[in-house]
């Protein structure tokens, strides 16, 4: 996911808003209901967002499973800050600035689903697997993601989508989710 700064927010013009407030919520639970699927049920299975949107999306699918099972599935947040292949120092002591990771069932065999809002490199994908790996040995990681643009450097792929976007290089998707920006919608920015 790319965050757009003020000063790129002046230079870069929204293009297209392609997933509204109701469209994210049928992807997120047509999401629900494949990894329901997929698994045969949710035991053994915990979801795990990756920071920061990815949490709040996560979260979300927990909620829609929990509608549709009658059960709540375990859910966890993922940092994987020092797991970048990019590091950035952003502290005043030049050290990176960490939240922490907070995932309470444990992942040791268990089946993970990883998620994010956007899939685009696999850089992050990767970091966060890897993240995961330090905390135990799951007995699967799945991934799940709002949008995928392609562009990938990395052989990873999706093994749930909310919405394929095929984007140009100069092009930049946007996630706004209510609980961190106060509107549900993803726009194509160039």
């Amino acid at each position: 996911m790319y965050f757009l700064t003020e000063k790129e927010g002046l230079n870069l013009g929204q293009k297209a808003i392609v997933l509204d407030e109701q469209a994210i919520r049928r992807a997120l639970t047509r999401i629900a209901h494949q990894i329901i699927e997929k698994n045969k049920g949710i035991e053994d299975c915990v979801i795990v967002g990756i920071r920061t949107r990815g949490i709040y999306i996560a979260e979300r699918l927990a909620e829609r499973i929990k509608q549709i099972e009658g059960t709540p599935i375990a859910t966890g947040e993922l940092d994987i800050t020092l797991y970048r292949d990019d590091l950035t120092k952003v502290t005043e002591d030049e050290e990176p600035h960490v939240k922490g990771s907070d995932i309470p069932a444990g992942v040791k065999d268990k089946k993970v689903i990883l998620v994010d809002d956007v899939l685009y490199t696999g850089r992050t994908v990767r970091a966060g697997m890897d993240a995961i790996m330090d905390l135990g040995r799951p007995a699967q990681i799945q991934l799940a993601v709002l949008v995928d643009r392609g562009h990938r450097e990395l052989p990873i792929r999706a093994d749930y989508v909310g919405k394929n976007i095929p984007t140009s290089s100069s092009e930049r998707i946007v996630v706004e989710l209510e609980e961190v920006d106060g509107s549900d919608q993803v726009s194509i920015y160039e």
